[in-house]
């Protein structure tokens, strides 16, 4: 093993036990809430969706990373390599679904009642449930496209080479396999991306004219501590902003790697540790929960 893959486990290894203790810890957090008899808030169970799908990406590109960086491509089948893209794809295209639900209540919850969304306030914790479930199956069928039709191009008689996916490969891409991932993969996550930016727009702009309205009432009180609303309005704007940067840029990244034939070892590399950054660091910008926080450091520590 050379320095390089080295470095690269190292900061594969990092990544995933820190992924994996803060998303784990949450969900074992709202699981024993949710056992113990307390019903779950909406926006509590759209975050063990988006913790359980953070989970995924992980645990499946840290099994793959380990396997490449050990040079122990044996031991895994090809099957089985597959498998593990399958659930990491279906991971990432949770981890945006849930993103844009989650942002999307907000901003229904957070919305002034003479506001365009009043009439969504009472119908939307009722669906949110259903949506999620939709999510899912829609997520499980859209990623079933590529394996299928890999494996009848791959049979076909015309092959005429394999593209390496760095943990193993696959045929070619043409211009149907372009048009495919592009109708089904790219446009999707731009449009929930652009959804997440929109609401997070929304959200601050609320955010702020509810202060401009109250601020009056504390004209007269000087305190040198932030409003609950430039808070929230700062919370906000982090989980937006560090999911747009790290999936927009890991979108691109793949994206160019789909394009090349053969990619870079700098550039397959790079791509992998970008796309596991909101993952891993989604659990800590979006929990806001002494309680929970309180949990991780007491597992640190024993």
């Amino acid at each position: 093993m050379d320095l390089k893959n080295l470095a690269i486990g190292i900061v594969f290894l990092l990544q995933g036990t820190v992924g994996i203790l803060g998303n784990f810890s949450l969900l074992f957090y709202y699981l024993i809430h949710y056992y113990i008899g307390q019903k779950l808030k909406t926006k509590d169970l759209i975050l063990t969706h988006l913790f359980t799908a953070n989970t995924l990406i992980i645990v499946s590109k840290g099994v793959l990373e380990t396997i490449e960086v050990l040079g122990m491509k044996w031991f895994i089948s090809d099957f089985g390599c597959k498998l593990l893209l399958y659930i990491q794809r279906l991971g990432r295209n949770m981890s945006i679904g849930t993103t844009t639900l989650l942002t999307v209540y907000q901003t229904i919850t957070i919305s002034p009642n003479e506001s365009c969304w009043k009439h969504l306030k009472v119908k939307a914790p009722k669906s949110i449930g259903l949506s999620i479930f939709l999510c899912w199956v829609l997520f499980m069928v859209i990623n079933m496209i590529f394996p299928f039709y890999l494996y009848i191009k791959g049979n076909s008689k015309n092959l005429t080479h394999k593209k390496d996916l760095k943990y193993c490969s696959t045929v070619g891409y043409n211009e149907v396999m372009g048009s495919l991932y592009t109708a089904f993969i790219v446009f999707p996550e731009v449009l929930l991306s652009v959804i997440i930016a929109w609401t997070g727009g929304c959200m601050v702009v609320i955010l702020y004219r509810h202060k401009q309205r109250v601020q009056h009432i504390h004209s007269t009180y000087v305190s040198t501590s932030a409003s609950p609303e430039s808070r929230a309005t700062q919370n906000i704007l982090v989980l937006v902003f560090t999911f747009l940067g790290f999936y927009a840029l890991s979108s691109i990244l793949q994206g160019w790697n789909a394009l090349l034939y053969n990619s870079g070892w700098w550039l397959m590399n790079i791509t992998a540790i970008i796309s596991m950054c909101f993952p891993t660091l989604g659990p800590f910008i979006m929990s806001h929960n002494s309680i929970v926080f309180k949990f991780i450091f007491s597992c640190l520590w024993y």
